[in-house]
């Protein structure tokens, strides 16, 4: 009963089996191999347009070089206050913009919206004191597993472009959003304005997989160098290739997703029927957040339950009580019907017992 992270789960065997498949004989050393060369072709073909793709190994990486193509050392970029960006990952975006500044602005269910920004960019009236505007960065799925709809992108998208700023979707669980609005890859981005996607595999069954990927081609220029400076220019880089080449094929990367959405629609009905507990958001995608007594909390820990308490006061005007905790739940593609209902069993047995 391991609801921690999509992280701490292994690789998907056909992914697997693909690392062993390109391990046999030499391959061109730096990206040149035949494996990422198909593998930027098939992303192609998801998107449906032309594109720029660099590879690299953590969705740190990807994130933060794709605000580095954006941002320059004296600008700014908006996201959400509790954006992975701005609270998980260490500084890296404004090391590797050169010290860029991140402003978190606040919304109620991890999103942001062109109302916020725009009150924000309103107070930027020092000229050269202020930070230049460079970039809106947003997170699909979000931090507390809503989603963006391609409307809502676009608005944020045409904002960005009407003051010369970049759109940057970080897509750590991109296809679980995807599969739950049910549109397509290219209308979830390009065509709704963004300009750089973080494509994450690691959450959903790849080993090290995050792919930078470009739509506006002026800010593939010197990428190459970007990612060689940082360090995630890969010399064999055929075991990304053959993973992204893996994870599209047959669409796995949208049948894994859909399963880890379904494993928590299932946790989040269980868990709404279930007495002191209640769930203050949606679960479109993989992530559930429940708030429930602290004391059910700590019995279910006791019992050998994995699963984080939530940082924050909880979403929008449901606050949490004294007595309570804010968690999250996240269900992966091994995720399995039998952990979701043995886990329910202990939940309700628990409750019962702390009522």
């Amino acid at each position: 009963m391991n609801f921690a992270s999509d992280n701490i789960v292994g690789v998907h065997p056909a992914i697997l089996q693909a690392l062993i498949d390109a391990n046999a004989g030499p391959q061109a050393a730096y990206g040149e191999d035949e494996h990422t060369g198909q593998a930027v072709a098939d992303l192609s073909a998801v998107f449906e347009t032309d594109l720029e793709a660099f590879l690299v190994t953590t969705g740190t990486a990807a994130n933060s070089l794709s605000l580095a193509a954006m941002a320059p050392p004296f600008g700014a970029v908006f996201c959400h206050e509790d954006a992975h960006i701005a609270v998980d990952e260490c500084g890296a975006p404004e090391f590797f913009t050169g010290g860029a500044k991140l402003f978190g602005l606040p919304g109620p269910t991890g999103k942001i919206t062109p109302e916020t920004v725009t009150a924000t960019l309103d107070g930027f009236v020092k000229g050269v004191h202020d930070p230049m505007p460079a970039a809106i960065s947003i997170t699909q799925a979000t931090e507390l597993g809503t989603l963006y709809t391609p409307a809502e992108i676009r608005a944020l998208a045409d904002l960005a472009h009407a003051h010369d700023m970049g759109l940057h979707m970080d897509g750590a669980r991109f296809a679980n959003a995807l599969v739950s609005l049910g549109c397509s890859a290219a209308e979830m981005t390009w065509q709704a304005g963004v300009d750089i996607l973080s494509f994450g595999g690691t959450k959903n069954g790849a080993m090290t997989l995050e792919v930078v990927t470009i739509f506006d081609p002026q800010l593939a220029t010197d990428f190459n160098y970007r990612r060689m400076k940082a360090g995630q220019l890969l010399s064999k880089g055929r075991y990304l290739g053959a993973q992204l080449t893996a994870y599209l094929a047959d669409d796995l990367w949208l049948a894994n997703a859909r399963h880890a959405n379904a494993m928590a629609t299932r946790l989040a009905n269980g868990l709404a029927e279930t007495e002191g507990v209640r769930l203050p958001l949606p679960t479109p995608a993989n992530e559930v957040f429940p708030i429930m007594p602290r004391s059910v909390m700590e019995r279910l820990h006791q019992s050998g339950a994995a699963f984080y308490e939530w940082p924050g006061n909880g979403p929008g005007t449901d606050s949490i009580g004294p007595d309570e905790a804010f968690v999250r739940l996240v269900c992966s593609f091994t995720t399995t019907t039998d952990e979701v209902d043995t886990f329910l069993e202990l939940v309700a047995t628990t409750a019962g017992q702390a009522a």
